[in-house]
């Protein structure tokens, strides 16, 4: 009995925690569908006395925004296509082979997960001026290509391979790239999912470094076309508009969450992250 109440009272805990972490979404989407003109004094404070999509209507027409989604998949899925080559080279380099230095060097790659983005943000630029790759899907990815997290999370997936396996493989007379795609890759797609899914979301929301890098509409992604809405009045943003474009923004993230969920959850669980 005792064991049913502790389980009653983890869900309640649980359910809450829950509402409370969807308060500023569920916000962000009464706002948006609430009239513009109308005073806050009337209706209920969040959607007013009747539910309207002219907000979404007229942000749509603030900014390119078929553009800025290609600019951000073009973003996402390019960083995200490199990251996988660099972090299954150096996963593997640290957990299997052995060469002078490498424990320093791990600690050293390590040190970047302590050290806060905006701190590189005018070296990485001055970097991208000289290369001449100002405003261009390149200049976007560069600094993500390689990833310490990804590399951490690559080399504890590998150590937890049977080194056997591999050694059975060469046995055949397979080489590296053979031994990675038939032994190590496979049984690390979980850990791969695991990264790929926070990569993701962490890109799509970037904003200062675009902000930075960019200048047209051509390059630029969501999270920059969504600062246009800022300067839509003289008076400053209209609230509606900037929540109707702020869904705009994260309705891809929200529906790929709620669609793959589950597999989400077990990913980071078989993937060893605690």
């Amino acid at each position: 009995m005792n064991t049913k109440s502790r389980f009653s009272l983890a869900d309640v805990v649980i359910i809450t925690l829950a509402l409370i972490w969807l308060i500023p979404l569920i916000f962000t989407l009464l706002m948006s569908v609430r009239p513009e003109i109308e005073p806050i004094t009337n209706g209920n404070i969040f959607f007013g006395s009747t539910l309207t999509l002219n907000n979404y209507a007229q942000t749509w027409a603030v900014a390119p925004w078929p553009k800025h989604y290609i600019n951000s998949v073009i973003f996402v899925f390019g960083t995200l296509a490199v990251q996988i080559v660099t972090i299954t080279m150096s996963g593997y380099a640290f957990a299997r082979m052995k060469f002078a230095g490498r424990d320093l060097l791990l600690f050293l790659i390590l040190l970047q997960l302590m050290i806060p983005t905006g701190v590189l943000i005018v070296q990485n630029f001055v970097t991208i001026r000289r290369l001449g790759l100002f405003d261009t899907h390149v200049a976007l990815m560069i600094p993500y290509w390689g990833s310490a997290f990804g590399t951490l999370l690559m080399r504890q997936a590998f150590r937890e391979v049977p080194f056997e396996l591999e050694e059975a493989a060469r046995i055949d007379g397979a080489n590296w790239l053979q031994v990675m795609r038939s032994v190590y890759i496979p049984l690390s797609i979980p850990t791969y999912i695991a990264f790929a899914l926070v990569s993701i979301s962490s890109h799509w929301n970037e904003f200062l470094w675009p902000f930075i890098v960019t200048r047209s509409d051509d390059v630029r992604p969501l999270t920059v076309g969504l600062s246009k809405l800022l300067k839509t009045t003289e008076v400053g943003a209209l609230y509606g508009q900037l929540m109707a474009g702020t869904i705009l923004v994260i309705a891809p993230l929200v529906i790929l969450f709620m669609l793959f969920q589950r597999r989400f959850i077990e990913s980071f669980a078989s993937s060893g992250l605690k």
